[in-house]
């Protein structure tokens, strides 16, 4: 679960390394629909958000329509990512055998913190004060940077994006795309204000045109690729039958990160590993085309182990759970576990194309982060007990995921999971008392005949408009978002007595 970070004493308070991210932590935040309505009232971002899917989908779509038998495609994935999860330990002794013959160190981690002691520790054991980052999720999850500021040790960033939300003192906001909400002038001065505080500065007068852009980050970050001792990394996949880790990018800061340190650590989730190097070729087709809509990524790096005389010589890897064995124990949950963090569920959803990745509350926003983090962090927050309601249930996640998770099914498993743990609480809620209030009416004949007769008594006063309209207070959270027609003039009842005669059934 993602830290709450102690506040320093007095007596300890020192300057930060890093730029500060915001606040409040995932878990601290409001549920689904108090961020979703500050998030519609940003204008600009909607406007950032739309542009910028809406550019995705339209270049995933090109490349999956070449692909002869797209569908098979996806099902190939569906089936090895079942097989995974169904000998998930067996795969996961088979890599750390493999891994280590190779020369590499193996941890596992039950949870967040101890997977932030575990590399806190091997940062502090090779005496660095500083480590550079390929982007990966998993240390977000379990808020790495946060824990190695703690420390004192400076934790950089090199993804292009990654680098404008540290920057920017943000929060990533899609799995792809993390600075997503940000458009060109944006970033721009958050260069031109960040930069020379943390290292060397963007040019005076740099312009927003992406080349610029990118040559100022690519001077601030060469500095600190030189020096860096130590690089962090996670992973996209882990092979089982030959220990091997593998991270797709586009920037080739994944490759500087993975050669040029002596010591290199990769934090990875308990369901990344597949098990054969020929189930790798499956997903390298899989991903780039449902992610960035490129046929291959442009660096695709694999590492088995530490390489003579080449590259980092000290190499570790932690296997997380954080709550996968949770999720891996739901039968109707798991699935979630196939995701390869490909997004394509993000760029098509209409939910999240209006509001963004912030309002999820969680490193994982869209549908997948909807289904996904209520399984690893449980749902006993507001924010989480919130997402499974976050979506329309259009279905169009499940039509473009490339491992075919049905995410409108589990999200309405989610919400029963939800009010079934409603349904247990000490003070039952408004729902709660409307639906034993509709039992007891519906559970004697009587008692319905003279609520259908009251309600058809009201629908001959109220105006002839169709729809109720607004309702006052505590009916009003449901009616604002809906439209209740009027109660009919005549029952169900009352209809057959007149036609037919007796009572229907």
């Amino acid at each position: 679960m993602t830290r709450v970070p102690k506040q320093p004493t007095v007596a300890v308070a020192r300057k930060r390394r890093t730029p500060a991210p915001p606040e409040e932590t995932f878990l601290g935040m409001p549920a689904f629909r108090h961020g979703a309505k500050n998030a519609l009232a940003n204008t600009q971002q909607r406007r950032n958000l739309r542009h910028a899917t809406g550019t995705i989908r339209a270049k995933r779509a090109a490349v999956v329509g070449e692909v002869a038998d797209w569908e098979g495609l996806r099902r190939a994935g569906e089936d090895v990512k079942n097989d995974v999860l169904a000998h998930l330990d067996s795969y996961l002794v088979q890599f750390e055998e493999q891994f280590t013959k190779a020369g590499g160190t193996v941890h596992w981690a039950s949870d967040a913190d101890e997977a932030n002691r575990i590399v806190t520790d091997l940062v502090r054991a090779t005496g660095a004060d500083e480590v550079v980052k390929v982007k990966s999720m998993a240390t977000q999850e379990i808020d790495l940077n946060e824990a190695l500021e703690d420390a004192g040790i400076a934790a950089w960033e090199t993804d292009l994006a990654e680098l404008i939300v540290q920057l920017g003192h943000d929060r990533p906001s899609h799995i792809l795309v993390p600075a997503i909400h940000r458009n060109r002038s944006e970033v721009r001065e958050i260069f031109l204000e960040e930069m020379g505080r943390y290292g060397t500065a963007a040019p005076g007068d740099i312009s927003d045109s992406p080349p610029e852009l990118a040559g100022a980050a690519r001077i601030h970050l060469r500095e600190k690729f030189l020096r860096a001792k130590v690089a962090i990394s996670g992973a996209n996949f882990a092979v089982a039958e030959t220990g091997t880790l593998v991270v797709v990018e586009s920037e080739g800061n994944g490759r500087m990160c993975l050669t040029l340190p002596e010591t290199l650590i990769s934090v990875v989730g308990i369901e990344k590993v597949l098990p054969s190097v020929a189930d790798l070729e499956i997903f390298l087709q899989l991903l780039p085309r449902s992610s960035t809509g490129e046929r291959m990524n442009p660096y695709t790096s694999m590492w088995t182990g530490a390489g003579s005389g080449d590259g980092p010589q000290d190499v570790h890897v932690v296997l997380i759970d954080n709550g996968r064995t949770n999720a891996l124990s739901r039968l109707h949950g798991r699935s979630a576990l196939r995701c390869i963090r490909c997004s394509a569920c993000l760029n098509i959803c209409p939910v999240y194309e209006r509001v963004g990745g912030h309002a999820y509350g969680s490193v994982y926003p869209g549908p997948i982060g909807a289904v996904l983090t209520p399984q690893l962090r449980g749902i006993t927050s507001d924010i989480d007990a919130s997402l499974p309601y976050a979506s329309s249930l259009c279905g169009a996640c499940f039509e473009v995921c490339p491992v075919r998770i049905d995410i409108p099914e589990l999200l309405v498993q989610l919400r029963h999971d939800v009010v079934e743990k409603k349904s247990h609480a000490r003070v039952p809620g408004a729902n709660q008392a409307i639906f034993a209030g509709a039992s007891w009416m519906m559970a004697d004949a009587r008692r319905l005949t003279a609520a259908q007769r009251l309600a058809s008594a009201a629908g001959r006063v109220l105006p002839k408009s169709g729809h109720l309209g607004p309702l006052p207070w505590p009916m009003s959270k449901w009616s604002n978002a809906r439209d209740l027609p009027n109660p009919p003039a005549e029952s169900f009842r009352d209809w057959w007595k007149r036609e037919r005669g007796g009572e229907p059934g």
